[in-house]
């Protein structure tokens, strides 16, 4: 399945990548997320996903996206969208900022896969008909919520 909808956005990522030496219809992913402390459970993500698909996109949530669902950061927004910049499995990093946009990127950047996370599983099928929704199994024993839990602790 795909969003194969010629946008300036798509064109771009693939020109981009044939003139990395991708091959000519390279596939895209595209999945979202907070990446608040940022640790090896997100690069095994992004990892896994770059080893199924050429193109890696991903959307960091705004800190006014999070507070809208109740969530605080502890990494401000433009320390995280950096962050997530400088991994090397990662061809674009946008802002997410809000609930309505996977269906406008899938589309813009011309998405095959939206891929989540194990513990999104279920919560995205309806974009099935945009295109393939993949959950990838989590890192065990890591996540940013245990992450802040175990900060606070020993504070």
């Amino acid at each position: 399945m795909s969003a194969r909808l010629p946008t300036a956005a798509a064109a771009e990522l693939r020109a981009h990548a044939v003139a990395a030496g991708l091959k000519l219809e390279p596939t895209v992913a595209i999945t979202y997320g907070t990446y608040d402390l940022f640790h090896i459970g997100h690069v095994n993500l992004f990892r896994r996903i770059k080893a199924r698909y050429d193109i890696l996109v991903v959307a960091v949530s705004t800190d006014e996206f999070n507070a809208g669902k109740g969530k605080r950061s502890a990494v401000p927004f433009a320390d995280r969208i950096e962050m997530v910049r400088a991994c090397r499995h990662v061809d674009l990093a946008i802002a997410e900022s809000g609930w309505g946009q996977k269906e406008t990127d899938i589309v813009r950047y011309g998405a095959d896969a939206m891929v989540m996370g194990s513990d999104w599983t279920g919560h995205f099928d309806g974009l099935k008909s945009l295109c393939d929704v993949v959950y990838l199994p989590r890192t065990e024993g890591v996540s940013s919520s245990d992450l802040k839990r175990h900060i606070q602790s020993a504070g």
